[in-house]
């Protein structure tokens, strides 16, 4: 079901009071309660792949707005939502889970954060209280009103999406594109004051201006053409911060971070996608590192370690003014990662950073990997003291199976995920069904997340450990079952449909899989004796493995049947071509991945593919291979590549290049 039609307006239809509709090479999109308008045309960036990340974005921000308007008097109302005074408690009561974090944020003073945690979840009930009784307590007194006893504290204000909350969220979207998130948000998320839409190109601008005007929420979006870096230091230096920010650029969000944590207010709300997952999955470590500040490892965790590397890069940066990270929600989806945190100010915090990072070492031969603390936090009297960390955990080589190890990170070894906030979102899913058209897969994602080890990084996999020693694989409820009867938690990733995350150590995990190879033996004849599998298998199990089903083996998500792995709708479903400045249509992906295939290994022999240059010989008039010549002898302007629209003068640079190398053409 389309989210559109709580709102009145079908699939394909402008809201209400719109403007002029699609014109000729124009296309209407809709999704959620927004219709855009969108050039058929790549000018401007547009992925439909990525309705979850804008959908979740969506129910995450509405679920911040209850925790930060609350504590104002300010009530969150979702269409489909009972106004009754029964629903009151339910938010009142679910508000103290997330108050532990909140008195960071919500206070906003410095001398909150040095504060022992205890103090500051006490803090928030007092605060609240303390308006209830001590306010209405004079009126009783004074005015002898009996009714106004019993009537309690002020009535709370509504705010519903759509209107122009006073006191509500500031909200910049710093790569807007077509606007299609910024109107979402005016649309679907209650309790905003303003949307800024920003976006440096041109044409994204006007086309912002146009689709705001087109779903008549001009008076809570505001169009914006500026550099979003420089719109964000600017807001730091005029005072006037953001409760949220939104960065989600083609590739990397590297350049936007250090401005983005400065510009957020106290305790508010950063959203950031990374779509660069080749870089932080371990293909180009040394670019992984220019960028984010740690080094990126090619192992089967990767895209859990992509996470912890953005939060350790954010974290990092906000370090530098004295203000630190709080996660709230981590997702590794399709072939991006989204990270929702808040950002605090606080000196003392800022000290125990060093203890939230962690080298990663991992072994090449059997996969397993260890963590190295950066800093250590001891308790000392009523607070903590601060030092370096000792190590390393492992030795020169693998104890397992004697191969060496790489050195990665640093990355984020805290939690990625605050429980209580996830769980929020879910019972909002809950009470407004069909909000969404990714409704299902939110749902199993963050079900999933609500049962991660949240104290265990990184994870194995089942099919890599089977892989390791040349075995069966065994079933999923047969391997976790194995690590409950041992007495350890076992739980799954979101990040990976046969992840094990789990708190034994990489010692019993081969000793329930020696097991497992006992009962399923392996051919050791065709093992060389060097092998990882070898010299694993060489050792017999100090543990004895059982591999009888489990109740408790089988996760809650799995038994109610919920979308948590769901495969791609479609054919090439993942990263679409970068917009064109000129709008000129560039070659598809697909197109592009088959000609660079192999680019670098295999080479045709027939050489049909060096006919599209000139031969800079037959220019010359000294070539006499004649026919027989692998370059085209034709004539410079017919044997050029076909000029695609947009691309300038690439083809009239063409007669400039006799002077470069074939590779260099190529290019």
């Amino acid at each position: 079901m389309d989210g559109g039609s709580p709102n009145g307006s079908g699939p394909g239809q402008p809201p209400p009071g719109a403007g002029s509709p699609p014109g000729a090479g124009e296309t209407l999109v809709a999704e959620g309660r927004a219709r855009i308008i969108f050039p058929s045309a790549n000018e401007v960036f547009y992925n439909p792949v990525q309705e979850f990340n804008r959908d979740l974005t969506c129910a995450v921000m509405t679920e911040f707005a209850r925790l930060q308007l609350l504590p104002k008097g300010i009530r969150v109302v979702l269409p489909g939502e009972e106004k009754t005074d029964a629903d009151a408690p339910k938010t009142d009561t679910g508000t103290p889970e997330m108050d532990a974090d909140a008195p960071k944020t919500d206070t906003g003073a410095p001398e909150m954060d040095a504060d022992a945690p205890e103090t500051g979840a006490d803090a928030p009930e007092t605060d609240v209280d303390a308006p209830e009784m001590d306010v209405d307590a004079p009126k009783t007194s004074e005015e002898g009103d009996a009714t106004s006893a019993p009537a309690g504290p002020e009535p709370l204000r509504t705010a519903a999406p759509g209107e122009v909350c006073e006191g509500g969220l500031q909200v910049l979207e710093g790569l807007a594109a077509s606007g299609l998130r910024s109107i979402r948000f005016a649309r679907e998320v209650p309790g905003l004051r303003a949307v800024v839409a920003n976006d440096c190109s041109a044409r994204a601008a006007e086309l912002v201006a146009r689709n705001v005007a087109f779903n008549g929420v001009g008076h809570l979006v505001t169009p914006s053409r500026a550099d979003a870096r420089m719109l964000m230091y600017q807001s730091k230096a005029d005072r006037e911060l953001f409760d949220v920010i939104d960065l989600d650029p083609y590739g990397s969000p590297a350049p936007f971070l250090d401005a983005a944590v400065q510009a957020v207010s106290e305790g508010g709300l950063l959203c950031v996608t990374c779509t660069d997952m080749a870089v932080m999955a371990g293909n180009s470590a040394e670019t992984c590192y220019s960028k984010y500040g740690a080094v990126s490892l090619k192992g089967k965790f990767c895209h859990e370690m992509a996470l912890r590397i953005v939060l350790h890069s954010l974290d990092l940066r906000a370090n530098c003014y004295q203000r630190f990270i709080v996660p709230l929600l981590s997702v590794s989806a399709d072939f991006y990662i989204r990270v929702f945190v808040r950002v605090f100010t606080g000196q003392a915090k800022v000290k125990a950073s060093a203890s939230k990072q962690a080298l990663v070492y991992h072994c090449v031969g059997c996969g397993t990997h260890h963590l190295q603390r950066l800093g250590k936090a001891t308790s000392h009297g009523t607070g903590f003291k601060y030092g370096a960390a000792t190590g390393p955990p492992v030795g020169p080589a693998c104890e397992f199976c004697q191969q060496r190890h790489q050195l990665g990170g640093p990355v984020w070894a805290e939690p990625l995920h605050d429980a209580a906030f996830v769980q929020r979102v879910l019972a909002a899913l809950e009470s407004s069904p069909g909000r969404f058209r990714t409704e299902e897969r939110i749902r199993g994602v963050l079900s999933v997340v609500t049962e991660e080890l949240s104290d265990v990084p990184l994870y194995y996999t089942l099919d890599s450990l089977s892989g390791t020693i040349h075995c069966n694989t065994p079933s999923l409820l047969q391997f976790r079952s194995a690590l409950l009867h041992a007495g350890y938690r076992v739980s799954l990733s979101h990040a990976c449909k046969n992840a094990v995350k789990t708190d034994a150590p990489p010692a019993v995990l081969w000793d329930i899989m020696r097991c497992w190879a006992k009962l399923h033996p392996v051919k050791r004849k065709r093992l060389a004796e060097t092998s990882p599998a070898s010299r694993i298998l060489a050792v017999e199990p100090t543990l004895q493995a059982s591999f009888a089903l489990r109740n408790d083996a089988n996760p809650s998500s799995r038994k109610r049947g919920l979308k948590r792995f769901p495969e791609n709708p479609e054919a090439f479903w993942g990263p679409k071509a970068r917009a064109k400045a000129g709008g000129g249509i560039s070659p598809s992906l697909q197109e592009k991945r088959k000609r660079h295939q192999n680019k670098r290994t295999e080479r045709p022999d027939d050489g049909s593919s060096l006919k599209h240059f000139p031969c800079k010989r037959f220019k010359e008039g000294t070539c006499s291979l004649g026919a027989q010549c692998c370059y085209s002898h034709e004539a410079a302007a017919a044997a050029a590549p076909p000029e695609a629209p947009g691309c300038g003068g690439a083809s009239r640079q063409l007669d400039g290049t006799a002077g470069k190398s074939l590779k260099d053409l190529e290019r």
